[in-house]
């Protein structure tokens, strides 16, 4: 790894730490369904930041799929208000918003300048070196996240959480190592998809768990799956059928002019 790559890394790791910041922040505040459904913003953000960072080309229907997830995150945002968790004053509510959002443009910066990073990189770009790059992004980030940890004194309160977790304190470690494992493999997943194709199809790919996550909430969380919420969600799986139908259609114009028989003179 040479050293403008390390850097590169390092910067990705520490952007990286400050969306967990804002992420952790807005989620005490903010409903985790409509957490979900703000993060989900980060499409918008990807889209702006490939065209002018990576020069991403568009199609009428990834913009198609690109607005009809920013409308359903408007749609969201009109009637948050009401959606406020009992004992979180307004101000700290949209306090939360805010930072969510915050945490959303982070997030759809990160994977552009991840693809930034590989064509801008002098050697052959391989999937080990997608690996290695993710294991020093991730250092990056545990270790920021630790040090505001240990400044704010949040290691002593693992263990007084972990004896006031309702499911008892053996399965309290198990959910931190879990949650641990699954983002592991779901940061590998998303500079895989930049690796291979592009940090536009990233977004569309997280906006893939808007749905599970709105839903399991309702189910698991007991939270109010409100008018506004519907329509987020439909807007929102509307916009991504949009963007794979978009691909396949373009997909199957490519292979018929491929396959046309080239007539000489």
């Amino acid at each position: 790894m040479t050293p403008p790559l390390l850097l590169s890394c390092t910067v990705l790791g520490v952007l990286t730490a400050a969306v967990n910041l804002f992420y952790a922040y807005g989620l005490f505040y903010v409903p985790v369904s409509t957490s979900s459904l703000l993060l989900s913003t980060q499409l918008c953000f990807t889209s702006v930041f490939a065209f002018l960072i990576v020069k991403q080309r568009f199609t009428p229907f990834s913009i198609n799929a690109v607005m009809l997830l920013t409308m359903g995150a408007v749609v969201l945002g009109v009637n948050a208000g009401r959606d406020r968790p009992e004992g979180v004053r307004s101000r700290k509510y949209f306090l939360g918003f805010c930072m969510t959002i915050g945490a959303a443009v982070l997030d759809g910066l990160l994977p552009t300048l991840a693809e930034l990073m590989y064509m801008k990189v002098k050697r052959e770009v391989t999937y080990l070196l997608v690996l290695e790059t993710q294991v020093v992004i991730g250092f990056v980030a545990t270790f920021c996240c630790a040090v505001g940890m240990l400044i704010h004194g949040e290691f002593q309160a693992i263990s007084r959480e972990a004896k006031e977790y309702g499911l008892g304190e053996a399965n309290y470690y198990l959910v931190i190592l879990s949650f641990a494992v699954v983002m592991q493999c779901f940061f590998l997943g998303r500079v895989g998809v930049v690796f291979f194709s592009s940090a536009l199809l990233t977004g569309i790919v997280v906006d893939v768990l808007l749905p599970v996550t709105v839903v399991l909430a309702v189910v698991f969380f007991h939270e109010p799956f409100t008018n506004n919420k519907a329509v987020a969600l439909v807007l929102s799986l509307w916009g991504f059928i949009s963007y794979i139908y978009g691909e396949l259609r373009e997909q199957n114009v490519v292979k018929k002019e491929t396959s046309l028989p080239v007539l000489e003179g």
